[in-house]
């Protein structure tokens, strides 16, 4: 049976996963009736049947991929985007919003996922930047940024390096408090053929055909796919032409920004609470929560509209029944937040820095290590880092490096 890890000192590595099983003590029953996932059509992944595990929010690791500590092997994953087109090995990047399906779960608390699907929520030219604030504003919508946004290797200064103009990709979540959109990862997007905006309707007006989503204004009257029963309060995807026409924006489709989540034995839920009701019952960037019977293992008092948690737990008729509800916030910046594992290339003994999985590495500051020292550091020995974002929104401070091991 496998121990019950400290979850602030080894958030990762699939901590919700072991704890599960440690404290059913089945882990080989269920193993030997693990599920494997179906993966379906129209873009998304809706699948035929109930798999085993399914997990979403934003990529915190690699080696596979990693998101809300569970381990995915991606080897064998169909890798997609919302638009349905196929993405290549090794695009998957830190930040990026995923849902992840998937089916065997493994004595060492892995998972072989059978389709990742990545999501951004804008697609944009900046219109303003606010550096005090941290804030760029995106097709009328301000996107915050926080020691969490990973910013794309091009920008080396961060919002610093954007000018009024410049086409964006925000993944993130809304924040419903402060009218926000959460960046989890900011890249550019030069070659974007039409504008995107993922988020909530504030506003309806079905004899025009106007909506509005937060201070953006959009004509869905020659948009494709608009669903029959749109109202305030739908999430939305909006597709839009590349400038909006006295102020309001055009849309070219507009479809339902949230997909339907089949059954799942497993679920991991990262995201922002987008509604709330009372403790018991609230959403998680869209997606409903049960937690009646959950526990709150950083206490109950931050979880309110606006805050960041995990959920664990079961999916039931689109329902996340969670037996656990944690604060991301309570577990940030402990020096793991970012697991990657892999072989080191790129070392710099002299500004004592190498690259894991296409991710600079630090190793400048105070780090523990296991299995030998800095010394042992060389091309090609493979390590586990975990650490946190650097100031840079690009770099890995490194707080512990283990040798050897997957």
């Amino acid at each position: 049976m496998h121990p019950i890890p400290d979850r602030n000192a080894r958030r990762p590595l699939a901590a919700g996963f072991r704890r599960w099983f440690a404290a059913l003590g089945l882990i080989a029953p269920l193993l030997a009736g693990a599920l494997v996932a179906a993966c379906g059509g129209g873009g998304g992944m809706a699948t035929a049947q109930a798999s085993a595990t399914y997990a979403a929010g934003p990529i915190r690791g690699f080696g596979s991929v990693i998101v809300n500590g569970v381990r995915f092997d991606d080897s064998m994953a169909a890798l997609s985007d919302d638009d349905g087109h196929t993405l290549a090995a090794g695009t998957l990047q830190l930040g990026m919003e995923a849902e992840v399906e998937a089916g065997e779960v493994d004595a060492s608390a892995k998972a072989r996922a059978s389709s990742i699907r990545i999501h951004s929520d804008v697609v944009g030219a900046v219109q303003a930047i606010d550096l005090g604030a941290g804030t760029v504003t995106v097709i009328d919508q301000v996107v915050a940024t926080d020691a969490q946004t990973v910013f794309d290797s091009n920008l080396a200064n961060g919002l610093a390096d954007l000018a009024s103009g410049d086409v964006i990709k925000v993944y993130g979540a809304f924040d419903g408090v402060t009218q926000t959109i959460k960046a989890t990862r900011i890249e550019r997007d030069a070659d974007a053929t039409q504008f995107k905006l993922r988020g909530t309707v504030t506003a309806l007006d079905a004899t025009l055909k106007q909506l509005s989503v937060g201070s953006a204004v959009i004509d869905y009257s020659a948009a494709s796919g608009v669903p029959a029963n749109l109202a305030v309060g739908s999430i939305v995807v909006a597709r839009l032409k590349l400038a909006p026409v006295a102020g309001v924006w055009i849309a070219t489709s507009l479809g339902f920004g949230r997909r339907e989540i089949h059954d799942h034995d497993e679920a991991h839920l990262e995201g922002v609470i987008s509604d709330f009701t009372d403790l018991t019952h609230f959403s998680i960037d869209g997606t409903p929560v049960d937690a009646t019977n959950a526990s709150f293992p950083d206490g109950q008092a931050g979880v309110v509209l606006g805050a960041t948690v995990e959920a664990e737990g079961t999916i039931t008729n689109g329902v996340l029944v969670a037996r656990s509800v944690s604060l991301e916030s309570a577990h940030e910046g402990h020096g793991h937040d970012i697991e990657l594992h892999g072989a080191v290339t790129g070392l710099d003994t002299t500004l004592q820095t190498f690259t894991l999985r296409n991710t600079l590495v630090s190793y400048a500051g105070p780090v523990t290590y296991r299995g030998g020292d800095a010394g042992r550091l060389v091309e090609g020995v493979h390590v586990e880092v975990q650490g946190d974002l650097a100031a840079d929104g690009k770099t890995v401070n490194a707080t512990l490096i283990m040798f050897g091991g997957d």
